[in-house]
C-alpha cells in the first residue's frame, strides 16, 4: 500500500473530500490518502482536526511531515492558487511525485518558478483540469484544427482553465495574444495563436454544459459536448502518475494555460483590446 498526503489551505473542500475515494478506486486499493495538512481551517466549514477524524486520515503539524511519511503528495487548495507557491515549496524539493491542483499558479512567473524549483530537486510533477481526459476531448482530432468555439459554466477567475485546458491540449502551446469581450454575467475571451489560429470561450450560467465546436482546415466541423464522467480517466492519470514518475501533461501546455488567465484577467480590463503573451 502506497500513501498519499494532502496539502491544503483548508480541508473541507469539494476535491479534498472527493479524491480518496477515487484514488482509491482508480488504484485498485493500492493507494490511500492517509496524511494530510491544512494551514487554516475552513472559515465557514468543518475544522481540520474533525475533518480527518470522521475519514480515517492522520492530521499532521506541518507541511515537513506530510511530506516525510507520505510515497506520494498532492497540494490541492483548489480555489485558492495563490497560496500554492507556499504549500509548494517542500514538496518540490522532495524528489516525490507531486501533483498540485488547478488552477496551478495564479501567474506566469509562479507557475515559471514552481516548474524551475521542481526541475532543481528532481521532483516529477503536473497539474490539470480534469476536463482535459474527458473522453469526448482525449478521443478528439488533434490533427489540422483551426477554430474553436467552446462554452461553459462558472466565473473566468476559476473556472476559465476548465475550457482552457481542453482548448491548448487541442491547439498547442504556443497562445500568441488575447482579447476579452463579452458581457458582465458572460465573459469572454479570443485566444490568437502564433500561428493565426483562434479559439474563443464564453461563460454562461452554471447549468450550461461544457461543450465546443471544432473547425478543421478542411472545412469540416464537429460539435463535442463532454457527457462522460471525466473524473474517471482523471484520477487514472494521476494514478499511473505516481506509479511511473511521468508527467501526464507537457509543462510548456500548462504554463501556456496559466498565461492565457493571467492575460485574460488583464485583457478585461481593456474589453475588445488585444493583449500578447510572452513567449
Amino acid at each position: 500500500m502506497k500513501t498519499i498526503g494532502f496539502i491544503d489551505y483548508f480541508l473541507d473542500e469539494w476535491h479534498a473530500e472527493k479524491y480518496p475515494e477515487w484514488i482509491e478506486e482508480a488504484s485498485g486499493g493500492q493507494m490511500k490518502v492517509a496524511y494530510a495538512y491544512g494551514k487554516i481551517d475552513s472559515p465557514t466549514g468543518t475544522p481540520n482536526a474533525e475533518w480527518c477524524a470522521k475519514r480515517g486520515i492522520e492530521l499532521l503539524d506541518s507541511i515537513d511531515e506530510v511530506v516525510q511519511k507520505s510515497d506520494y503528495l498532492i497540494v490541492l487548495s483548489p480555489d485558492h492558487p495563490q497560496f500554492h507557491e507556499e504549500l509548494s515549496q517542500l514538496p518540490l524539493r522532495s524528489g516525490k511525485p507531486t501533483y498540485i491542483d488547478k488552477t496551478f499558479a495564479p501567474d506566469r512567473k509562479t507557475a515559471l518558478d514552481l516548474f524551475e524549483l521542481a526541475h532543481q530537486h528532481n521532483t516529477p510533477m503536473y497539474s490539470s483540469s480534469a476536463l482535459r481526459f474527458a473522453t469526448e476531448y482525449a478521443d478528439a482530432d488533434r490533427q489540422t484544427v483551426e477554430t474553436i468555439a467552446s462554452i461553459g459554466p462558472g466565473r473566468f477567475e476559476n473556472y476559465s482553465i476548465h475550457q482552457i485546458e481542453p482548448i491548448v491540449s487541442l491547439m498547442g502551446s504556443n497562445p500568441k495574444r488575447v482579447m476579452s469581450f463579452g458581457t458582465t454575467n458572460s465573459p469572454a475571451l479570443l485566444i490568437e495563436f502564433a500561428d493565426g489560429r483562434q479559439a474563443e470561450l464564453r461563460h454562461f450560467g452554471w447549468e450550461c454544459p461544457f461543450s465546443m465546436a471544432v473547425n478543421y482546415s478542411s472545412g469540416n466541423a464537429k460539435l463535442i459536448k463532454v457527457e462522460s464522467d471525466y473524473f474517471g480517466p482523471f484520477m487514472r492519470n494521476m494514478v499511473a502518475f505516481f506509479e511511473t514518475g511521468k508527467p501526464m501533461v507537457l509543462e510548456s501546455e500548462t504554463i501556456a494555460i496559466i498565461s492565457i488567465i493571467e492575460y485574460g484577467l488583464r485583457a478585461a480590463e481593456t474589453p475588445f483590446r488585444w493583449v500578447d503573451i510572452p513567449d
